[in-house]
Parts: C-alpha cells; sequence; structure tokens
C-alpha cells in the first residue's frame, strides 16, 4: 500500500504525543505511526508507582541533571519548562501538586487518567481534524525512492511523507517498544549515533555475592546509607539515601543517581568501586569509639546491633566483604563500617534500565531539532543523545524535545 504527502510522526511516547500536539494545533492532518498494539506503554509503565512529570527544584539545578548535553538540553526546557508543562496538564483537565521531594505528579498520581485525556484531545482537537493513529506499524527505514517503509500485519506499507518526526525511544524496555532497531536504519544515512548504553541502571559487583547473601537478601533495602565515588577522570559522587541488594549486585535510586558515572568507569577501566557508608549521619570517631566499647559476654554481632543499630543487611554485607581478621579487628570494622569498598564489574544489561544513554549526536541536528542531512526529518524523546536521572528529568527533556521538533516541521512544512 502507498500514501502520500503525509506529515508523520513515528513513535507513541511522550515526544511524539507532543509533537503531534503542536502539529496538530498549527492545522495540520498528523499521522502517527507505532510498532506496538497500544499508544504510551512505556509511559505508563512508568507511571505505575506515580506519574513523576517533572521537577520543582530551581533551573539552574535543574539544568545541571544532565550533565554534558546541559546546554543542548537546557535550551529546550526553555522553550517548554516545568511550569509549562504543569499547565499543559492543567488544560487537560489534570491538577498537579508538588511532593515533599520538590518532584511534580498528577494529584491521583496516575498516568492513565492523562493519557485518556491526551489521546482524547489529539483525537478530536477543538479544531481541525484529529491525529490518525496507525498501530502495529514497524519502521523499517526508507525505500530507495525515499518513502517510510513500515511492516505491519496486513503486508509492507510505504508512505511519502512532507514531514518526519522520528520519536522511536532509547534502548531500554524492548517488551514495551524501546528496542533501538533504528539506529542500523539512521546510520545507512550517514546519521551519526553514539551507541547506546544503560542509564538509570542496576550493577552487577565483581565476583559477585555469595550464595548466603544471595539467597538471603537479595531484594533488601540498605536504608539511610551514603555512597561515595570519585572516577579516574575526577568527577565525584556523594550522596545519602537508598538501594537495594539483588542478586548478582546492586539497584536502586541511589545507584542510579550515580550510575552514568560508574558506567563510564567501568567502560573506561573494567571495574568502579564505591565506597558504603552504613552510618552517614555517625561520624568516624564515635563510629570507633562504639566498637571499641567493651562488650563483656555479648556477641560482636550484638554488640554491633546494641551500640550501632547494625543488624540485618547492614550487618550482612560487613561480613560478606571482610575477612574474619578484619571484622574482628576494631579499627577495620570501624573503617568498614564508614567507607566499605564496592566493587561493581558491570552495567546490567540495557533492557533491564530505567533508560538509555546514547542516540542521535545534537552535532548532526538543527536548533529545530531537524537532521542537517536529511531534510525534513526531526528527532525528538530518548532517542536523542542525552540522559538523566530519574525524579522528573527524563519525561521533562521528552516532552520539550518534542515540543521543539514540532515546532521545527511547522516551520518546515510553512516555509
Amino acid at each position: 500500500m502507498n500514501f502520500s504527502n503525509q506529515v508523520v510522526v513515528i513513535g507513541g511516547g511522550p515526544a511524539g504525543l507532543m509533537a503531534a500536539q503542536v502539529l496538530t494545533d498549527a492545522g495540520e492532518q498528523v499521522h502517527l505511526y507505532d510498532a506496538m498494539p497500544s499508544i504510551g506503554r512505556k509511559f505508563l509503565l512508568a507511571g505505575k508507582g506515580g506519574l513523576n512529570l517533572t521537577h520543582s527544584e530551581g533551573a539552574d539545578a535543574f539544568a545541571g541533571r544532565y550533565g554534558a548535553r546541559r546546554s543542548v538540553i537546557e535550551a529546550l526546557i526553555n522553550d517548554f519548562d516545568p511550569q509549562a508543562l504543569r499547565t499543559w496538564a492543567q488544560g487537560l483537565g489534570i491538577e498537579t501538586f508538588v511532593g515533599s521531594s520538590g518532584r511534580v505528579f498528577p494529584k491521583d498520581m496516575k498516568a492513565a487518567p492523562l493519557l485518556r485525556a491526551w489521546l482524547q484531545r489529539l483525537r478530536h482537537p477543538a479544531s481541525g481534524q484529529g491525529v490518525q493513529f496507525h498501530m502495529r506499524h514497524r519502521w523499517t527505514g526508507w525505500t530507495a525512492d525515499g518513502a517510510l517503509a513500515f511492516d505491519t500485519p496486513q503486508g509492507p506499507v510505504e508512505v511519502k511523507a512532507r514531514a518526519v518526526v522520528l520519536a522511536l525511544g532509547g534502548g531500554s524496555w524492548a517488551r514495551l517498544g524501546s528496542n533501538g532497531a533504528w539506529v542500523p536504519l539512521l546510520a545507512a544515512r550517514g546519521v551519526a549515533v553514539a551507541p547506546l548504553l544503560p542509564a538509570n541502571c542496576g550493577f552487577d559487583v565483581q565476583g559477585g555475592w555469595t550464595e548466603h547473601f544471595a539467597s538471603r537478601f537479595a531484594g533488601q533495602p540498605f536504608k539511610s546509607v551514603a555512597i561515595a565515588f570519585t572516577s579516574a577522570m575526577g568527577a565525584h559522587f556523594a550522596r545519602k539515601g537508598e538501594f537495594v541488594a539483588t542478586a548478582s549486585g546492586v539497584e536502586g535510586s541511589l545507584v542510579y543517581a550515580a550510575s552514568s558515572l560508574l558506567r563510564d568507569e567501568i567502560i573506561r577501566t573494567g571495574s568502579a568501586t564505591f565506597q558504603l557508608d552504613l552510618l552517614p549521619d555517625m561520624p568516624l570517631e564515635r563510629v570507633v569509639a562504639e566498637v571499641a566499647h567493651p562488650r563483656g559476654s555479648r556477641s560482636l554481632s550484638s554488640h554491633l546491633k546494641s551500640r550501632l543499630h547494625i543488624d540485618g543487611i547492614k550487618a550482612a554485607i560487613l561480613h560478606e566483604r571482610l575477612s574474619k581478621e578484619a571484622f574482628n579487628d576494631p579499627a577495620q570494622l570501624a573503617a568498614a563500617i564508614k567507607a566499605l569498598p564496592i566493587t561493581l564489574q558491570a552495567a546490567r544489561p540495557i533492557d533491564e534500565a530505567i533508560s538509555s544513554a546514547g542516540g542521535v549526536l545534537f552535532e548532526v541536528l538543527k536548533p529545530d531539532l531537524m537532521l542537517e542531512d536529511v531534510p525534513g526529518v526531526f528527532c525528538a524523546g530518548e532517542m536523542l543523545d542525552w540522559e538523566a536521572p530519574t525524579g522528573g528529568y527524563l519525561l521533562q527533556a521528552s516532552f520539550a524535545s518534542g515540543w521543539r521538533a514540532g515546532h521545527g516541521a511547522v516551520a518546515f512544512l510553512h516555509k
């Protein structure tokens, strides 16, 4: 089947839907194609524990969350900032609030009502034609004459497009549609793409846990701890929080926050070692004093529990990582409680990661996110070369890039 002169968005996540909205609001008839049976599957999963839309912190701190890509992402967010995002949600009938951590959520915490209201607006805009959704259409590249090619259950489909916004996601959560299959398709057109890597991910510890530790403590959290890490390049991370032991290593919010530094260190040197502080609110001097306090007939484990409240997984990790001699030496034990080295040997596979790093380089994009060498083709969302921590930063940048790409496509169509 062949179709001509369409305005096309490929990808039904936040970036693609936002680009489709901008184009529709400008009076364009938009055709949105997606490989999955329904729209927004990863977006809905992101809202399982509460949809963290954005963050309320100041603009400078917010922009700093994007690391090496701060300048380009900051420019996108200046066009569609956290307040604009909240106002947009309100326009869909979704009120938002700022949580105690500064994160912004819908009042009912859920993703589904927002997605339903958004799709209703896209299908039935106040004026003009609604977005036409084409599901189970897997983009396979371009034909020899420049048409977009799709595989569908009904067979191949070719579409001649006047403008295209690609919003194909990164490389994590393949079962929800983000599988990175677009990378070779763009590379074949000469588009420079940084390798997709896991971001906000867990890690395997070097040598693995013992069977005893893994069987008893996998899935249990380290609460009220801190980790510190300094890379070979001099980048430093230090923060309090919590994370979880897995069967093979570590994951969770505190680990995710440091994951880009840890991942890059492993790529450069083969491993990364962070220091785990089991008692971040207690100075070393006091820990030394409490460990050395006479314990009489009590076991050392009972002593640690009563004097320092170290038991459960915190006691277990000390047994796991210290020799018997070190565990029974007060000075070495106290030092380990405050700075226990945990060496990581590999990031978990990208498909397990919350998000991905890498993607289409901004250096091959114009400011409106159109590919320099492929006129009329724009890129948005997680398929661009940026990464960010969890906390609303991923969604904010995805929405903002869809906004920019949508406006770029409108300008291209009307020039």
